[in-house]
């Protein structure tokens, strides 16, 4: 096949995935690409896909090897899933997404084991979003064989590693489940399984031989508490299978009333719900803690921002809340404290706090802060021309704000002086 390579869409520790097309027709799909001396994983991973042929698994194309830049590559191609992966989504999904997506990640892993396979690293990384509200199990680098996978290395993504595996006893088909239960509370968080865990070796001891299993989020509903509790027994033994699991009530309950699920909808029906009011509402900060994720295709771990500094965690709250509307022509902005005489002229009442000047415009009743002045000569007042403070009634109704101070559209000061508005 004729085919000609376009931009980088993923990157693993071994390979690199690429969009591709066909130079004979308009197909796009994936190719996945590492150098042939380097591409062991890769050539196993094709030589599972092309056996087989589920909707529930990522499809296979063909394979070939090529000549770039004096390098010998190996290239595998698959379809072209264009949401991308579960983990590019963020989590915080809504149990009726996540119940979707699972229920068609224990189809692809009830069929795999049905032929004798152990994926062996399902998380959400490993997971493709594709049209159609459809996911599929991708990356099979790891993948083994019932009868082979005893006394073959340690393999698999430390986080998302069952005790067993972790320990080098087995590694069967209950440790896909475990998998699945650790992606259920990614999907759900956002981050990794076990969150307060840092250190690659420490995860590997604490999954191991701590005894403990995940947290489960405490916001979950009953039935999802349950599903994860069937998954992430400690005992592979006593773990359900995955057709046991496809029978669970959280899949059926929400597979009956929701139907077909957005791709990437976030557990956002009211955004109150997850919006914290203020510092002492923990429910939202406890499943947004620091966490590193390992890629552990070469024994390599790299740091995936969860959420690790105070921009980044209103970064994902934002994320939650959706968009604001700044359309000042709505009719959906009530004016809360407004200059009623158009250009109006006031003296501010000052008072210093800080050492900043607090003025209030005895005309128009709005606040704001200015830095004190170094001169000696002013005499502390400020004249506000024209200033309206509103507030969005859509927004208010929707994110239930407890506080709100003021946004300043137009602020003309005749002492020029930095000006530092306190907006919430």
């Amino acid at each position: 096949m004729e085919w000609f390579r376009g931009q980088i869409i993923g990157q693993g520790s071994s390979a690199t995935v690429c969009l591709a097309s066909s130079t004979t027709s308009a197909a796009v799909f994936a190719v996945k690409s590492a150098e042939f001396s380097q591409s062991q994983h890769l050539q196993t991973e094709q030589k599972i896909l092309s056996t087989l042929s589920s909707p529930y698994i990522v499809t296979y194309k063909g394979f070939d090897i090529t000549k770039e830049k004096n390098k010998l590559m190996f290239n595998l191609f698959m379809e072209y899933m264009p949401h991308g992966t579960l983990s590019n989504h963020g989590g915080r999904l809504r149990e009726p997404v996540i119940a979707r997506y699972t229920e068609q990640v224990l189809k692809g892993l009830e069929y795999l084991h049905s032929r004798g396979l152990v994926h062996c690293d399902i998380k959400g990384s490993n997971i493709l979003v594709g049209e159609g509200n459809c996911v599929k199990i991708a990356d099979f680098g790891l993948t083994k064989r019932l009868n082979e996978s005893a006394g073959v290395p340690l393999a698999g993504t430390p986080a998302f590693m069952s005790p067993e595996a972790v320990r080098g006893e087995e590694q069967g088909y209950p440790c896909d489940v475990w998998g699945i239960g650790c992606t259920v509370i990614e999907m759900a968080t956002g981050c990794s399984p076990w969150p307060k865990v840092k250190d690659p070796v420490s995860m590997l001891y604490h999954v191991g031989y701590s005894g403990e299993v995940p947290e489960i989020p405490r916001f979950l509903s009953e039935e999802a508490k349950d599903f994860l509790e069937k998954c992430l027994r400690r005992n592979p033994r006593e773990r359900w299978s995955a057709s046991q699991l496809l029978n669970h009530p959280f899949l059926g309950e929400f597979s009956s009333k929701d139907g077909d699920c957005v791709v990437g909808e976030s557990n956002n029906n009211s955004s109150s719900s997850w919006s914290p009011t203020s510092i002492l509402d923990q429910g939202f900060w406890n499943s947004v803690e620091e966490s590193e994720l390992p890629i552990a295709a070469e024994g390599e771990f790299v740091q995936t921002c969860c959420v690790h500094s105070a921009s980044d965690r209103i970064k994902k709250l934002a994320l939650c809340s959706g968009g604001p509307n700044w359309n000042w022509e709505s009719e959906n902005w009530i004016t809360t404290r407004g200059n009623n005489n158009g250009k109006g002229e006031g003296s501010c009442s000052c008072c210093c706090i800080g050492g900043s000047i607090i003025a209030s415009n005895s005309a128009s009743d709005s606040w704001c802060e200015v830095e004190e002045s170094n001169n000696s000569n002013n005499n502390n007042n400020v004249i506000i021309i024209n200033s309206n403070c509103r507030i969005s009634r859509c927004c208010y109704e929707e994110f239930k704000c407890r506080e709100v101070r003021v946004e300043v559209d137009s602020v003309n000061f005749d002492i020029m002086q930095p000006l530092t508005l306190d907006i919430l």
